[in-house]
């Protein structure tokens, strides 16, 4: 394989990763300075981001802050006393998946639990038979949170492999 035909490869699912960060909230620019990390074989700075991407210096400052609030990159000081930052990707995708499962999943149940307890509240002072059908559905939904919650911090706490192999022997069983 000759240089051109790796760097297309590389290229090629550089902009597939463009393309999934669009799927998954978000820039195809987030996607792209992942990539682009992802096959580097050290840590990149800001200036040396802006080289391999053509993206604007802001751009690639937004994009690193975002991708390191979310935990997919991390950063890292330059080495001999610099104060160039550098990146790096995380590659372990399922410590991504449940990191952004901590930040974002649970809070959004925490909020909706608290509507949910909010409501049930509100219709413990209404009579009629709507209101106790509803009270009920209210409640079969918490529950459903409930089990939400566990399966999440039961995913979030487990590797990978962890959880295959749970599942592995649960299928046996």
């Amino acid at each position: 394989m000759t240089e051109d035909e790796r760097s297309a490869v590389r290229e090629e699912v550089i902009e597939s990763l463009a393309r999934s960060a669009e799927v998954y909230g978000l820039s195809r620019s987030a996607g792209r300075v992942y990539g682009v990390l992802y096959f580097s074989s050290e840590p990149l700075s800001i200036p040396e981001l802006v080289e391999e991407t053509g993206y604007a210096k802001s751009t690639i400052s937004n994009v690193t802050r975002k991708l390191t609030r979310i935990g997919m990159v991390r950063r890292r000081s330059s080495g001999g006393g610099g104060r160039r930052v550098r990146f790096e990707p995380e590659t372990d995708f399922w410590f991504i998946v449940g990191d952004v499962l901590r930040q974002y999943a649970h809070r959004e149940m925490q909020t909706t639990r608290r509507t949910l307890d909010r409501a049930l509240d509100r219709l413990d002072d209404v009579d009629g038979e709507a209101a106790r059908d509803d009270a009920d559905r209210i409640r079969a939904l918490d529950a459903q949170y409930d089990q939400l919650e566990t399966l999440l911090e039961l995913a979030v706490d487990h590797s990978t492999e962890e959880l295959i192999e749970a599942i592995d022997q649960y299928e046996a069983d």
